[in-house]
């Protein structure tokens, strides 16, 4: 969890940390995935997370005394047997092993600043060499060590930290408010961009990394990347038919389009024409309309929406969307013109 790692960054640059543990292996089922970690400081308090609730407590107990040598690999038992050995069979159903490690060792910090490196948009490969067997707790912080990391026996933790996901907002908007304070709470960075001035104002967007508008000397300073996600919702036909045209060739991993089918599927249409690409081409990579179809009504419920599609496509979970089809796009065109459909935006 993004808001998680910055707030292990903040401990240890505080210099409270005391002891860090991460869960690196999985038996069955688990709350929190591999790689999930609870920083302990030095006056007891945490932060983070490593179970659902059933470990966490005991650990915090426990953590700088089971490190007072050194670091070490702790098994726990999440399952319910009052016969077990490992501790403690709380019931949620599996066996996860804890990497435990005191706080201010070289290794300790070459974790941390990787960790803080990535909230800075750095990708990092991160290849620990678990304490096991006498031997001692190793780390190499790098790119690339991934493919290259031998991990037989379970000796060799290896992860790949990637920076937060970063979202474009395009369009400045009363009903852009709730979108990017929704996902700043994932800890995604957002950057919002608009034409009118008087919209795109930072006060406007307390949660956004950035809000740019026409006079910013950054304002063409957006360049896409793949990884990126982007939702154009200016309300403007011709400000939008831009950004779509813009967008569509820097192919981010989700791009969504606001506004009623009909009006989508003549932008799509368009833009397709002014590129030169493919109808269907055009429809693959546009997510129009825009989000899930959830229910309700207002800016918050449409922010929801539109949210869990982006964090549905990202976490390669998205099952059933909206998106228009080359047919659906013919079919709406064919009820009327953009410049129809232009005259009836200018009278509402």
């Amino acid at each position: 969890m993004m808001p998680e790692r910055r707030k292990l960054v903040e401990m240890w640059q505080r210099g409270d940390a005391a002891a860090l543990a991460t869960l690196v292996r999985v038996e069955g089922s688990s709350y929190r995935k591999v790689g999930a970690r609870m920083m302990v400081a030095t006056n007891g308090d945490y932060i983070g997370s490593i179970s659902g609730g059933c470990l966490e407590a005991e650990v915090v107990r426990k953590l700088t005394w089971l490190v007072r040598d050194g670091a070490c690999v702790h098994r726990y038992s999440t399952l319910f047997d009052d016969t077990a050995d490992i501790p403690y069979g709380l019931g949620c159903g599996g066996t996860v092993d804890l990497l435990l490690e005191p706080a201010g060792t070289p290794e300790f910090e070459l974790l941390m600043d990787a960790l803080r490196r990535s909230l800075e948009g750095e990708t990092i490969d991160v290849l620990t060499r678990l304490p096991e067997k006498g031997r001692s707790l190793t780390r190499v912080v790098d790119t690339g060590l991934i493919a290259a990391a031998d991990q037989e026996a379970n000796e060799v933790f290896v992860e790949r930290i990637e920076p937060p996901q970063r979202l474009l907002v395009i369009g400045a908007g009363d009903d852009a408010q709730p979108l990017v304070s929704m996902a700043a709470l994932l800890g995604w960075r957002v950057h919002v961009a608009d034409g009118r001035p008087q919209w795109a104002k930072a006060h406007r967007f307390p949660d956004a990394e950035r809000v740019l508008a026409p006079d910013d000397p950054n304002a063409n300073d957006l360049a896409m990347q793949r990884s990126d996600v982007a939702v154009i919702m200016t309300h403007s036909y011709e400000q939008d038919r831009e950004w779509l045209k813009r967008l569509l060739p820097a192919r981010p991993r989700y791009l969504g389009l606001l506004g009623a089918r009909h009006r989508s599927a003549l932008l799509a249409s368009e833009v397709a024409d002014m590129l030169g690409w493919p109808l269907e081409q055009v429809c693959d990579q546009l997510f129009a309309p825009v989000g899930l179809d959830l229910g309700g009504d207002g800016a918050e419920a449409i922010a929801l929406a539109v949210l869990a599609e982006m964090q549905a496509c990202v976490e390669g979970k998205l099952v059933q969307s909206r998106r228009m089809t080359t047919h659906t796009v013919e079919e709406q065109v064919t009820l009327g013109g953009a410049s129809r459909y232009l005259q009836s935006e200018c009278a509402m």
